[in-house]
């Protein structure tokens, strides 16, 4: 558990190395597979941080990395923070495109590459980035291309007397995009101290112990991933990482390991419970299972308790990580039918269409604030319009029971959740109707019991044309955008519903898809 004198991201990783040399690190991987420790990930942390610092990386800088759950990875995160500069993690499954408007909207200094990374060659995305004057160094892990520094370089560099770079506990220590209602990313902006005070909250929530086995399947780029790697270096837990799902791998680890607790999206735990039945593995080890990132039905939950395994709910975004949680000693339907209580340290408002507060028991948006609340979006703009009077206005709705439990029952904002992936509607809509077949569209969530949602789209094709899955398919792949935006259910309709004032009336296209489901 942290110390109250430990201010920084930097002295909290110092401190981990201190107090748990000997926890194991392991990778799980097919292709870069490593089994460590955390004196010798620190080691590798402090060596690439001089190099780092060798590069002219100064405190304050952007540094990105798209690398999957590599020890690289690990070891990047760390290094990074230790040098001074602010960790900018890129989701894996992006595309060129995404990662070079997320490098030149960040203003980043250094990208961190996988050679390949989901058969996707580092070459495209060294292109796109190509022409980005601020990006003075590209770092690459695997075989070298022109131009780019070998990341082994950067870690044989000699540590000498690196020490933690000095650092105020307000600064940005950490920037993450996230979709949200527009088609750009929005840049989400974390200091030191609200990093280290999520880390808190959840210890005083849930505790801390250095007897666990903790299995992290969220990839960097992630506020749930990002958090994991950061308790890798300053939590009390053995860690075992995943660089690709994969539900066969995951229930194995959790039996050969005796995993005590884990975390991930509705198809995460589905699938580990999916293999363990199928193939008579023993789960009960899991005491600690927390799910979220989308719509979670309580049959899950309950299923889940079937195997022994402590599953419970939780709520929270890139901007307010941990909002609410239940915890496995809490009764099965609170587990199951909420998403939690709130957080130490964070205050909850359940406000009407007017911002008043609305009575115990009614719906309403939810207005959070507390110690891990970010400290803006890099555009002020997007800033002001998610903020009233210091709240963030997370766009959901929810509501808050006697007991003092939280249930999400709404969203107000226009994203798709698919798999615990933010995916912005409308960035879906421009790509589709760049497309010479594609008069207009319209995307929306389609439910789904494995990944919460599934990407589904109205569209209106121009006089001759068609439009169908291989279409978009092609077309999502040629713009270069993550494989999971693409479309996977089209609905072809003559004309999409409109208010007069010309907005597509959604909820209507919602109601059509309910009342005609499309199977999963």
């Amino acid at each position: 558990m942290l110390t109250q004198t430990v201010t920084t991201i930097p002295d909290a990783i110092v401190e981990g190395a201190r107090q748990y040399p000997d926890k194991l690190v392991k990778v799980h991987s097919a292709i870069r597979p490593d089994t460590t420790t955390r004196a010798d990930l620190y080691a590798e942390s402090r060596r690439l941080a001089a190099g780092l610092i060798g590069l002219g990386v100064r405190p304050g800088d952007v540094v990105a990395l798209q690398l999957p759950n590599w020890r690289e990875c690990l070891a990047a995160h760390a290094g990074i923070w230790l040098a001074g500069a602010v960790v900018l993690p890129i989701v894996p499954s992006y595309g060129p495109a995404e990662v070079a408007f997320i490098a030149r909207q960040s203003g980043a200094r250094a990208l961190i590459l996988a050679r390949e990374i989901r058969n996707r060659d580092a070459a495209g995305t060294l292109r796109a980035v190509a022409e980005l004057p601020g990006l003075e160094h590209r770092i690459l892990v695997g075989d070298p291309l022109p131009g780019t520094t070998p990341y082994t370089d950067l870690a044989a560099t000699p540590a000498g007397d690196v020490a933690p770079a000095a650092t105020d506990t307000g600064r940005r220590a950490l920037l993450v995009y996230t979709s949200g209602t527009t088609a750009e990313p929005k840049g989400v902006q974390h200091s030191h101290a609200g990093m280290l005070g999520e880390i808190r909250a959840m210890d005083e929530m849930r505790g801390s112990s250095g007897d666990m086995t903790t299995l992290s399947v969220f990839p960097s780029g992630h506020i749930a991933g990002t958090l994991g790697i950061l308790r890798v270096f300053c939590g009390g837990s053995a860690t075992i990482a995943m660089d690709a799902w994969d539900p066969v791998a995951a229930a194995r680890l959790i039996d050969e390991y005796s995993v005590t607790a884990s975390g991930g999206a509705p198809i995460h735990l589905s699938g580990i419970l999916d293999v363990a039945e199928r193939e008579g593995l023993d789960l009960s080890s899991m005491t600690e299972y927390v799910t979220g990132a989308a719509g979670v039905a309580g049959s899950l939950i309950r299923r889940a308790d079937g195997f022994g395994v402590g599953a419970f709910r939780c709520y929270g975004s890139s901007e307010h990580p941990t909002i609410s949680s239940g915890l496995p000693t809490d009764p099965l339907d609170k587990r199951a039918d909420t998403d939690g209580r709130i957080c130490p340290g964070t205050e909850v408002r359940i406000v009407d269409e007017d911002g008043l507060d609305v009575e115990t028991g009614c719906p309403g948006e939810i207005f959070t604030r507390g110690p891990e609340l970010f400290r803006g979006y890099t555009d002020a703009g997007h800033t002001r319009a998610g903020m009233v009077d210091g709240w963030f206005r997370t766009g959901d709705i929810g509501r808050l029971d006697a007991q003092g439990y939280l249930t999400i029952t709404d969203r107000k904002k226009d994203i798709i959740v698919r798999g615990g992936e933010n995916i912005s509607s409308k960035e879906v809509e421009d790509v589709l109707s760049s497309h010479p077949a594609v008069a207009e569209a319209a995307a929306i969530g389609a439910p789904d019991e494995r990944y919460g949602e599934r990407v589904c789209v109205f569209v209106v094709v121009n006089p001759g044309s068609q439009f169908g899955i291989s279409d978009a398919a092609a077309h999502f792949a040629a713009c270069g955008l993550a494989r999971q935006k693409t479309p996977e259910h089209i609905v072809v309709v003559d004309e999409l519903p409109r208010t007069a004032s010309g907005k597509v009336q959604k909820h209507l296209l919602r109601a059509q898809l309910k009342a005609t489901p499309i199977p999963n």
